[in-house]
């Protein structure tokens, strides 16, 4: 699997998701997608990963990572 770089931005709309210092409110169309993806087992999370690989690998580092939060914030200087 390929691990495409997270983005700034998608680093600040993921830590808004989850409530955490450093996020940035996204679009509504990216505040559903990150809710879809946050409720998807792990099946579904794979193959949403093919259309949004940044954005399912932030999310679920956020979630399932221990210091997950905390290495997204300095990603973005927020920690």
């Amino acid at each position: 699997m390929t691990t495409q770089p997270i983005t700034e931005d998608t680093a600040r709309h993921v830590l808004w998701h989850y409530g955490s210092k450093g996020g940035i409110q996204p679009g509504a169309f990216t505040q559903r997608l990150m809710e879809t993806i946050d409720a998807a087992d792990r099946v579904n999370a794979e193959i949403l990963r093919g259309a949004y690989p940044a954005l399912v690998t932030a999310m679920l580092t956020a979630k399932n990572d221990s210091g997950g939060i905390l290495q997204l914030q300095q990603s973005v200087g927020a920690a």
